[in-house]
């Protein structure tokens, strides 16, 4: 059975809640009638993806309290083909469309992150470059949705402002005081378990950075030119990343400088949804 952080078992019961409103008016009215009807349904993608939400389906039943049976036939991280079932539901028909689009919503959103997270990681292979995901998530789901970045195979940035102390350029542009002054401070404090990444947007900023004895680097919205001249400034001293206007269209090209990572907002803020539903055996 799974398990979320409390904030994310939140997350699933509100959404239940919101679709469910006071009650589900057709299940009630229907009920009289049909009783305990037990019938069996497919999850089922209407396109090729990379599966995403498995355990979040499995928590939505398990709040709603739904007489429905959770048989998945793969596990979160599985690339499947269109029209290849995943999963079985086996219980109370009014159960069962009572839950249904609140899990096929979960499902579709989350699968699309991972769908496009594993494109973006296709596009560089071949190269050392790590896919990441940002903080750059819809409010509530940044737990769900960076874990379908990792069934899509990307890595992890940072789940939020502690794990890592980023000095972006209008932190340091507000401050009236030299950055190697500013990373000192923050070296000052920082658990060793942490890094200091500093955000460059020009090649003058670099040797300031490493002079601030940058543990990361990260490049933002430069052009491939000034990422590879970047890159050899650095000349491995700091963890290299890339953000800013990255594409799938792109994205091979940057990896091809010889960057470590890069970081993109595309595969959790724009993940189109899969097509996926819900038919009866």
């Amino acid at each position: 059975m799974a398990f979320f952080p409390p904030n994310v078992e939140l997350l699933l019961k509100l959404a239940l809640e919101e679709d469910l409103g006071q009650g589900d008016v057709l299940g009630e009215s229907l009920q009289a009638c049909l009783g305990n009807i037990r019938m069996r349904f497919q999850i089922v993608p209407r396109q090729a993806c990379i599966v995403s939400g498995l355990k979040a389906v499995e928590t939505l039943i398990r709040l709603g309290g739904f007489d429905v049976k959770f048989k998945p036939f793969c596990a979160d991280g599985a690339s499947l083909d269109a029209l290849t079932p995943i999963a079985e539901l086996d219980g109370s028909l009014l159960d069962v469309l009572a839950l249904e689009r609140t899990a096929l919503n979960v499902l579709q959103h989350l699968s699309g992150v991972a769908t496009l997270t594993h494109a973006f990681v296709q596009a560089v292979e071949g190269t050392s470059t790590k896919i990441v995901h940002t903080r750059k998530t819809l409010g509530g789901w940044r737990f769900l949705q960076q874990q379908a970045v990792l069934h899509g195979g990307g890595n992890s940035h940072r789940y939020n402002l502690s794990h890592t102390a980023m000095l972006k350029d209008n932190l340091i542009q507000s401050l009236e005081t030299p950055l190697e002054d500013i990373a000192d401070l923050v070296h000052q404090r920082l658990p060793h378990t942490a890094k200091l990444e500093i955000e460059c947007d020009t090649l003058e900023q670099i040797p300031l950075a490493l002079k601030a004895q940058a543990q990361v680097i990260l490049l933002d919205n430069m052009t491939l030119d000034d990422v590879q001249k970047s890159v050899k400034l650095i000349a491995g001293q700091a963890v290299v990343e890339v953000s800013g206007g990255i594409t799938l269209a792109n994205v091979k090209a940057y990896a091809q400088t010889g960057v470590d990572v890069i970081s993109t907002s595309q595969i959790t803020m724009a993940a189109p949804p899969i097509d996926i539903g819900l038919d009866t055996l």
